[in-house]
């Protein structure tokens, strides 16, 4: 069973307060002045101020849950569908309950980690779940501070990063009303698992186990992601869309994980995806890692590139070396 009819009801979107220039991170990073727009082509990114991750992420499941005309009550499922864990135990989701005021909700609450992935896939495996009658309404939230993990002695990936929270309502569709999810799919090439990644925290490299701080910051190799990328993607986008029955030009909006300015001319160049189609939102938010898509989404919603009816087709890349893809009707 590929296609699914299932309707995404709302979404919402939290940024930081704290606003970082791109002139602000050339003086951070100590670079001449110019440098991180050319290398990033981010403007501005937020950083977290005093916010956590579950509070964000709340903040942005309760917007979404206005757009979408309900309470919480009406939802019996939260996912957290995020790259970053705002501690290690519990669960992200069960912290973000909490920050909503339904500790003693009942409500199932679970995160679903595949780094930058991780709503895409978050959004597969729950229309399932939703599809098969096991939940009626599914709010998946991404929460994201990427801040607080950068290398400052890599500028190159640290100039690209940006913290905040996306959510999105979906619940099931009639059939009459054409929403639905036309194909989805994600592979994985775990030779690139070295060119992005932290090291520490886990039982790998324990925080009690007297690593070097660098163990326990973010790596990317960007070249080699860019490299893997190219070579997979053009063949893993065409595969998608003969799934979906339909050619690029078919799609009005694709919206993609930001990574980099680089990463979006690759994709743009080897998929023959036009300025008008593209959802390019790096450069006022940098990579939220996993916030990026349903931020992207949120935004070509509110903008009005997306209504009622729109094919769309959602793609990106994360650690591991993964790529994933979607196409579906609004």
């Amino acid at each position: 069973m590929q296609s699914r009819n299932i309707k995404i009801t709302g979404t919402g979107k939290y940024l930081p307060k704290r606003v970082v220039t791109a002139e602000e991170m050339d003086a951070i990073l100590g670079v001449p002045a110019g440098w991180v727009q050319k290398k990033s082509d981010v403007k501005r990114r937020h950083f977290v101020e005093d916010e956590t991750a579950s509070q964000m992420g709340a903040i942005a499941a309760l917007e979404a849950l206005r757009q979408a005309g309900l309470e919480f009550t009406d939802i019996d499922c939260l996912v957290c569908a995020s790259g970053t864990m705002e501690q290690p135990i519990p669960s992200t989701a069960s912290l973000i309950q909490r920050a909503l005021g339904q500790e003693w909700s009942g409500v199932p609450a679970f995160d679903i980690n595949s780094t930058c992935l991780s709503f895409l896939t978050g959004l597969d495996v729950m229309s399932y779940m939703v599809t098969a009658g096991r939940y009626r309404r599914v709010l998946l939230v991404s929460t994201e501070i990427a801040s607080l993990g950068l290398n400052w002695s890599h500028k190159e990936s640290a100039a690209l990063f940006g913290d905040g929270a996306a959510a999105v309502l979906i619940e099931a569709a009639e059939e009459r009303e054409g929403s639905r999810i036309l194909c989805s799919a994600m592979k994985t090439y775990s030779s690139g698992a070295h060119l992005s990644q932290i090291r520490g925290g886990g039982t790998g490299a324990h925080a009690l186990s007297g690593q070097e701080e660098e163990a326990f910051l973010f790596e990317m190799d960007g070249p080699g992601i860019y490299k893997m990328a190219s070579r997979i993607l053009p063949g893993f986008a065409a595969s998608l869309l003969q799934e979906a029955g339909c050619s690029m030009k078919d799609i009005q909006v694709v919206v993609p994980h930001q990574g980099s300015a680089m990463a979006m001319r690759l994709i743009s160049r080897k998929l023959n995806i036009s300025q008008e189609q593209l959802m390019f939102i790096t450069p006022t938010h940098g990579n939220t890692i996993a916030a990026s898509i349903p931020m992207g989404l949120h935004e070509a919603i509110r903008e009005g590139r997306i209504s009622r009816g729109s094919r769309v087709m959602l793609l990106g890349t994360s650690a591991g070396l993964s790529v994933g893809g979607m196409v579906l009707d609004y």
